[in-house]
């Protein structure tokens, strides 16, 4: 780790020709970038619009194609209700898979996509992290909910009639305390409104499913209980994404946060420089976060005892989010010199905070009313 002298020596105000201008908005080893290979197959306009349950004349429709915000699952979901508050004047295209929703903005069918990124008892959902690496998508906000799982049924169910309950492994899980005192069977579905369609559309008696009020309104099911998760304070939070990053002035008074992901030299003590360079200059860590690569996934470390023997590790990717906007000084001066160890470095998004964490439930019911047309 070189001193903090020497670090600090180096950080001048950046030149006009800075590592984060342009529609890139981050630094990439393109080695790396070539040898991810991009997004694993190309979805086409026919499966984007089977998936999002719409035709193609509907998606073709300049109308309908204008304005929309892409989430994962059916009407009702927490994803939609998500979208709708961060993007207000978007409407939403429901979308069956994280990648979908990714493949219709890239493909211009909508103009943003809102995302789950962590829970705060379920953790980081990696499906979103590994897809952030493999399309180019800014990271432009971020948007929270209170979670409230309710448990709902047929009309005319009672609660001691189920012998089975649906819904998402997250919110099963989130509630598997409740379930097992219930003794009933648990099954995985693709998402929490989806299990109560799939309830009310095949008029499943005896079983049930989790979801939120919103969702059993929308498919006429009963709620038997709420609030069953096992820990009271559930929040999810979701990011915003875009196909061009964020821009922002000197005037912006908001607090921002930004989010990078980079890849270490093999060795000892690597991480530990990475994240000191953020430590030098005061610059608060929100979040770190490590995956495997996908590809390239085994690194040799070599051994520092002499005998030239060398062990094997798994190659991680780091995401890391830091509170600070990449108009400041000493946030562009902290990735330069995080560039410098970095074989990989590339900048997610820079963007608002959102300062009232959970304190928007996923039943509000401003947000129900929005989505009753």
């Amino acid at each position: 780790m070189e001193p903090a002298s020497a670090a600090r020596a180096g950080d001048a105000t950046p030149s006009s020709s800075t590592m984060f201008g342009g529609a890139s908005s981050g630094v990439v080893d393109h080695r790396l970038v070539a040898s991810m290979g991009g997004p694993s197959g190309v979805l086409t306009s026919t499966i984007i619009a089977k998936a999002a349950n719409k035709s193609m004349d509907e998606l073709s429709n300049p109308a309908y194609s204008a304005a929309k915000v892409a989430y994962q699952g059916v009407p009702g979901a927490y994803s939609e209700v998500a979208a709708r508050k961060s993007c207000p004047d978007f409407d939403p295209l429901p979308c069956d898979q994280f990648e979908v929703a990714f493949q219709a903005l890239s493909q211009w069918m909508s103009e943003r996509a809102v995302l789950p990124i962590e829970n705060s008892l379920g953790g980081s959902i990696h499906a979103v992290y590994d897809l952030l690496i493999r399309y180019r998508l800014h990271i432009i906000g971020e948007v929270s909910l209170q979670i409230n799982h309710c448990l709902v049924a047929l009309p005319g169910t009672a609660k001691g009639d189920l012998k089975r309950v649906m819904s998402h492994p997250q919110a099963l899980a989130q509630c598997d305390g409740y379930l097992r005192r219930m003794g009933v069977v648990k099954e995985a579905v693709d998402d929490t409104a989806g299990a109560a369609q799939i309830v009310a559309r095949q008029g499943l008696q005896g079983v049930g499913a989790i979801c939120s009020r919103r969702a059993a309104e929308l498919y006429g099911l009963d709620v038997l209980e709420e609030g069953i998760q096992d820990v009271k304070d559930n929040i999810t939070r979701f990011i915003v994404l875009s196909r061009d990053p964020l821009v922002t002035s000197e005037s912006d008074t908001r607090n921002y946060k930004t989010s990078i992901v980079f890849s270490l030299q093999p060795g000892p003590g690597q991480l530990f420089k990475a994240l000191s360079v953020f430590a030098l200059r005061d610059i608060d860590l929100a979040k770190v976060e490590s995956r495997p690569m996908r590809t390239n996934p085994i690194v040799q470390i070599p051994t520092t005892d002499g005998a030239g023997v060398s062990r094997q590790n798994f190659n991680y990717l780091f995401y890391v989010d830091f509170i600070g906007s990449l108009m400041e000084v000493k946030c562009q001066n902290a990735l330069r010199h995080l560039q410098e160890t970095a074989p990989f470095l590339r900048v997610l998004g820079s963007y608002p905070m959102d300062m009232e964490l959970g304190t928007i439930s996923s039943d509000d019911h401003g947000l129900q009313a929005m989505g009753d047309n």
